[in-house]
């Protein structure tokens, strides 16, 4: 495992939210994350879909955390405003949210993220939230 991947892993892992959620941190590169959910009716609405702000809270926190790949040492990121659009309700087996930094400066990071809904283990999936998201670098332990 990187540094990076370690990085990123031991802050995902303090959060108590994914740990509740049932979210795990599946890819860490340069720029981008990647986390899954697996379906469960404990994160539904009450029509049956997975609840919006479980959604918005895995693309945050994708989001959030590519922009942590891309900060200054001795920083952490925090997220200063977010837009989500819902294509269609969140109705899946698993879920996977893919944040990626699209341009990252000395203070703001901005992202784009989106959750894909897949029926099975197969590649085939369909797309339910897009996000862009702005994240600002704060210094650690702040």
């Amino acid at each position: 495992m990187s540094e990076l991947h370690q990085r990123i892993a031991a802050s995902f892992n303090a959060q108590g939210l994914m740990t509740t959620l049932g979210a795990r941190l599946v890819l860490v590169q340069d720029g981008e994350v990647h986390i899954e959910l697996p379906f469960s009716p404990h994160l539904t609405q009450q029509q049956g879909f997975v609840h919006a702000g479980v959604v918005t809270s895995i693309v945050d926190n994708a989001c959030g955390y590519a922009a942590l790949t891309r900060s200054p040492p001795g920083c952490e990121v925090v997220t200063a405003e977010f837009k989500t659009n819902f294509m269609r309700p969140a109705i899946g087996a698993r879920f996977l949210a893919v944040g990626r930094v699209q341009n990252a400066g000395r203070m703001l990071t901005v992202c784009t993220g989106e959750v894909r809904a897949f029926a099975g283990d197969g590649p085939q999936y369909k797309l339910v939230a897009l996000m862009q998201a702005t994240m600002v670098n704060v210094p650690a332990n702040a």
